[in-house]
């Protein structure tokens, strides 16, 4: 299985990237990227799949089921504070027409159509500072499991400045070993802040039958089929992902590799 993923030049409908759970080999994320040149349009939709369109850049009209949302958007690059996004639910159609360059990432998760279309905007987006010293990284809880606006999935970006480290320590939710754990796929869709930096990325499993290091670059997406999942960015090299996550259960618990607890003596 490949984790790392390159973006392509963008094919008729504008897509760079497209995971599907068939292309990535598993059965809940599904993760697409898609530019666009100002009037230019994009449509989607599917029978049994939720959507949360995030307008990583540009401004867009975004029409869904019987609801538009004219012009929304705004942010030049993805550091540009939070996004303005829309949920869309399983057999909803949308519509997207570019009034600027713009870049979509469509994030998809299984759903049975039991929600509403829901704009989410910037200010509705949950913001935090995780960890301390060179593990401090920028949270924004897009989706987050405190919501029920989504049946399945889960949607967060996070901004780590060069030199850090984030998704750490090294965790896991690949277990379902609920209430201490869930199994959540994952996919990270990579943004450096300079086009040409630099982070890495480390997917490991705890008897190390997986075991990729891998370095990122602009543009790539990283897949968490399981295992533990650390980042680095490179010093001065500000890094943004954006995480989605589904699986059986709507929920976001995780395991720590012990190796880096730090009320433990580590040899």
């Amino acid at each position: 299985m490949t984790l790392r993923l390159r973006p392509q030049e963008p094919d008729a409908e504008g897509v760079v990237i497209d995971v599907t759970p068939e292309s990535a080999g598993w059965s809940y994320v599904g993760f697409r990227v898609v530019r666009l040149a100002p009037g230019a349009r994009y449509a989607g939709g599917e029978a049994g799949r939720e959507v949360c369109i995030v307008l990583a850049s540009g401004r867009a009209t975004i029409s869904a089921g019987d609801r538009i949302f004219r012009a929304i958007g705004g942010r030049t690059t993805v550091f540009d504070g939070p996004p303005i996004s829309l949920y869309v639910p399983a057999g909803v159609g949308y519509d997207i027409e570019a009034h600027t360059p713009v870049e979509i990432a469509i994030c998809s998760a299984p759903g049975l159509g039991n929600r509403v279309v829901h704009l989410i905007a910037a200010e509705d987006v949950g913001l935090e500072t995780r960890g301390s010293g060179t593990n401090m990284r920028f949270v924004r809880n897009i989706l987050p499991d405190t919501s029920d606006v989504a049946e399945a999935l889960l949607v967060v970006e996070v901004v780590t400045p060069g030199g850090h480290w984030s998704s750490y320590p090294p965790h896991k939710h690949d277990a379902d070993a609920w209430p201490d754990e869930t199994q959540l796929e994952e996919s990270y869709w990579h943004r450096t802040r300079h086009p040409k930096g630099f982070a890495f990325q480390r997917v490991y499993t705890d008897d190390r039958s997986l075991d990729e290091t891998m370095t990122i670059e602009d543009g790539d997406v990283v897949l968490v089929p399981r295992g533990y999942h650390p980042v680095a960015a490179a010093h001065g090299h500000d890094l943004y992902y954006l995480n989605v996550m589904a699986g059986p259960r709507r929920a976001w618990r995780f395991t720590e590799d012990p190796a880096f607890r730090y009320d433990v003596a580590v040899d």
